[in-house]
């Protein structure tokens, strides 16, 4: 069994040796080239790569997706946690072994060096070994280049190493019982594997690119509480003063398009850490949804991707989109999958911060997208409130979306990022808390849902509302006025906010049946109370975290 970080390297330095083909660290346009010349990608009417995976490989597979159950790491992670699944050391022994038996079997293999992290001190060297160059680029769009200063970075004596081998599979008799099934029986033929203490992490059979990209963004949620910085999955942006703003929310909550703020610069969109210097991105790029995506919807994205260039100054990737023969793009045509991306670098965006990096946050917003239509549009929390709800992640499904759902469907996703954040809940929700008393920081939950009633009876909270809101939080507007407490969902609610009819402010006040209301409140609240339980009934979360639980 392989069991150390040292026969690890060894074995895969003597690999890389041995073949007889080893490109490092191309320029990004030769790597751009290759792609198209390899016919990995094709080049659209704009100067984008476009390509197509497999329909097992149109989004992350999280059953596919390990964590080695190692002596030193196994007492961090919370194992009880749907995305935390184990592998045994020894079969990611074997896993290990049949990777690098494929890499020895290709024609050439392509090698990257980057990092994870735009502050020097927490920047986490990731070295990416593939035999696709299309890889590379994607590679060279989301990771770092490697600072001038990397000896101050904490991680400077270990880089992280990441294997991908997008079009292999493992041998399925081989793996029976080893790895999941599925649902025809058949064993599983892809496996996303990270063995955090050695540093190592392994892609075989999955092609979707952003498969990458969190495998390291999860090593790297892992890595760096023990370094005394929270990890989290948010936006970020920066005031004309300075001020930073955190914007933590699920799919549908319109993070994406709140972060996008034309007096506010971005840092970046997906994952940033909080040290005691403030905040950086992990990335150097964006990966955008693309569906619905217009040039008035998302001008700065939709430009990002879409601007003419020649090709191989281009290098966004558009994975997945419905192109027609005539290379017209459709990007309202679902029929392949309705999760089509693009990954390009920050640069490619007009309003952005380039270092990446910024102060301790003023302000925190919590976005959900109530479907029940029972939250407040905007509510203040305290400490206590503040690590409850981001140890809930709360947000709504819709009804209609699936047959059979006639009502909305609370959805919790822990710390609005549950399949990335495998420490177990305490050590992110004590941070939290400590860093807001620190540095003195406002949460805020907004709601960008429905007011009136629930999904179908009410309307959804009109925009330019939200946009009030926000803005109110960001400047401060809202830290000294009155408020009042809606008792079952322990909120604290604004009697007033610039912009905003009061009216709306507490949801009761927009049912003409307050008695439903009621009713519809209680569900929720109820529902709160049991994914509670659930999740972290055996957690040892403090009382007064727990009193502020709705439902409690």
């Amino acid at each position: 069994m392989i069991s150390t970080r040292k026969r690890i390297i060894e074995i895969l330095e003597k690999t890389l040796q041995q073949h007889k083909s080893v490109k490092n660290d191309l320029p990004r346009e030769t790597l751009i080239a290759l792609s198209v010349e390899k016919e990995e990608a094709v080049v659209t009417k704009n100067g984008t790569l476009a390509t197509w995976t497999p329909s097992n490989s149109t989004g992350r597979s999280p059953k596919d997706t390990y964590i080695v159950k190692n002596p030193l790491s196994e007492i961090n992670i919370d194992w009880t946690s749907p995305n935390n699944i184990d592998l045994s050391m020894e079969t990611f022994s074997l896993v290990f072994e049949d990777a690098i038996q494929m890499l020895s079997e290709k024609e050439e293999l392509y090698i990257s060096n980057r990092v994870i992290g735009a502050s020097s001190k927490y920047a986490l060297p990731v070295k990416t070994i593939t035999d696709k160059c299309l890889s590379q680029v994607f590679i060279d769009n989301m990771f770092r280049p490697i600072p001038e200063d990397i000896e101050k970075s904490v991680f400077a004596d270990e880089n992280f190493i990441l294997i991908a081998l997008p079009n292999n599979e493992l041998d399925k008799d081989k793996y029976d019982g080893l790895v999941r099934n599925l649902p025809d029986g058949e064993t599983s033929g892809m496996c996303v594997v990270m063995d955090l203490d050695n540093k190592i992490g392994i892609v075989i059979g999955s092609q979707y690119m952003g498969t990458m990209k969190k495998l390291m963004f999860t090593a790297m949620n892992y890595y760096l509480p023990f370094k005394g910085v929270l990890p989290l999955h948010c936006s970020a942006n920066e005031g004309e003063g300075g001020d930073s703003a955190l914007l933590l929310g699920l799919s549908g909550t319109g993070k994406t398009t709140l972060s996008a703020d034309p007096d506010r610069a971005l840092l970046g969109d997906d994952e940033h850490g909080w040290s005691d210097d403030g905040i950086f991105n992990f990335e150097n790029g964006c990966y955008a949804k693309m569906i619905d995506i217009t040039p008035k919807s998302e001008p700065e994205i939709y430009d990002a991707v879409m601007h003419e260039d020649e090709y191989t100054q281009h290098g966004a990737i558009l994975e997945n989109a419905m192109i027609y023969p005539n290379g017209e793009i459709d990007f309202f045509d679902t029929r392949y999958t309705p999760n089509s991306r693009a990954s390009y670098p920050l640069t490619f965006l007009e309003n952005i911060k380039e270092s990446s990096i910024s102060g301790n946050p003023k302000t925190i917003l919590f976005l959900t997208a109530d479907a029940y239509g029972v939250l407040p549009p905007i509510s203040k929390l305290t400490k206590e409130q503040a690590m409850l709800w981001f140890l809930m992640g709360y947000t709504s499904k819709l009804a209609g979306t699936e047959t059979g759902v006639t009502e909305p469907q609370a959805t919790f996703s822990r710390f609005f990022g549950q399949p990335f954040m495998p420490c177990n809940p305490n050590i992110y929700a004590d941070m939290l808390g400590d860093k807001m008393e620190q540095h003195n920081t406002n949460v805020f939950l907004i709601n960008t849902g429905w007011s009136g009633g629930a999904y179908g009876t009410g309307a959804r909270i009109k925009l330019k509302y939200t946009r009030a809101m926000v803005d109110a939080a960001l400047k401060g507007k809202l830290n000294d006025v009155e408020m009042i407490e809606d008792e079952l969902f322990h909120l604290n609610i604004p009697v007033a906010c610039e912009g905003v009819p009061s009216e709306i402010l507490n949801p009761i006040n927009t049912w003409s049946d307050k008695e439903s209301y009621k009713v519809t409140a209680q569900k929720l609240a109820q529902k709160f109370s049991e994914s509670f339980d659930k999740s972290y009934g055996e957690k040892n979360i403090k009382p007064e975290i727990i009193a502020q639980c709705p439902g409690k």
